[in-house]
């Protein structure tokens, strides 16, 4: 509990801006790769973005590429999705996690045997 917290998630018009922060204490940003999914009611969850621990690199669901970045803060960390031009598809509880599911978009020195969530952050895009 309380290893991964998101925080930042809200209500927003269509075509509006956020950014989510995924906090941690616990995975070091330079190790483990973290990664941001989300789940609509009714859907399974998936994937949305990560970042690799190895370099920075980053990947992206076809649904948002030119919308979200991903970024993170070595010294805080903390890992940023940042959100434009959002869409009611794009309404769903968004979570952080780290694991298998993340490492196998996202590389990483190190990866949990399981994988990790936090309690999540609920995005609702409507007018």
């Amino acid at each position: 509990q309380g290893q991964l917290v998101e925080s930042g998630g809200g209500l927003v018009q269509p075509g509006g801006s956020l950014r989510l922060s995924c906090a941690t204490s616990v995975f070091p940003l330079d190790y483990y790769a973290i990664g941001w999914f989300r789940q609509a009611p009714g859907k399974e969850r998936e994937a949305v973005s990560c970042i690799s621990s190895r370099d920075g690199g980053t990947y992206y669901a076809d649904s948002v590429k030119g919308r979200f970045t991903i970024s993170r803060d070595l010294a805080t960390n903390t890992v940023y999705l940042q959100m434009h031009n959002l869409t009611p598809e794009d309404t769903a509880l968004y979570y952080c996690g780290t694991g298998p599911r993340v490492v196998s978009l996202c590389s990483a020195y190190r990866t949990p045997i399981q994988d990790y969530w936090g309690e999540g952050t609920q995005v609702t895009v409507s007018s």
